[in-house]
C-alpha cells in the first residue's frame, strides 16, 4: 500500500511525474551503463570502484547537459545536475587523495578538465 501522504487523488508521486512529463530518463540506458562499467572497471567483478562511479556520473552529466540545450528553463533538473557534479567532484577529490595516478588516468580518459 502506498503511503497516503505520497498520493494525490490516488496517483503515486512517481506516476504523477511520468504523467505530467516528468524527467525519468536522467539515468543511462542499461546498455550504455554496462558499456561504461566494462570500459572503466579495474577487475572483472568491479562495478563500484571510484573510476566506474565517476564514469557513470560523467555519462549522466553529459546527458543532462544536452537536455539543457533544448530546455534552458528546467530548473528542477538543473539542481539535480549540480548535485551530480558535486558528487563526481567529491569522488575525484577522494581518488586524488588516495591514488593520484588513478586520478590522473581517469580525468585524462574522460576528458574532464581540472
Amino acid at each position: 500500500m502506498v503511503h497516503p501522504a505520497r498520493t494525490v487523488h490516488g496517483v503515486s508521486q512517481s506516476k504523477r511525474a511520468v504523467l505530467r512529463g516528468g524527467f525519468r530518463l536522467m539515468s543511462l540506458t542499461k546498455e550504455r551503463k554496462t558499456e561504461l562499467i566494462g570500459t572503466y572497471r579495474r577487475a572483472d567483478a568491479d562495478t563500484g570502484s571510484a573510476e566506474v562511479q565517476i564514469a557513470l556520473l560523467t555519462g549522466r552529466i553529459s546527458h543532462l547537459t544536452e537536455h539543457f540545450k533544448k530546455h534552458a528553463k528546467d530548473y528542477a533538473s538543473r539542481r539535480g545536475l549540480l548535485q551530480l557534479v558535486s558528487r563526481r567532484r567529491r569522488l575525484l577529490d577522494y581518488l586524488k587523495r588516495v591514488a593520484p595516478q588513478r586520478y590522473l588516468e581517469i580525468i585524462k580518459r574522460l576528458d574532464i578538465r581540472k
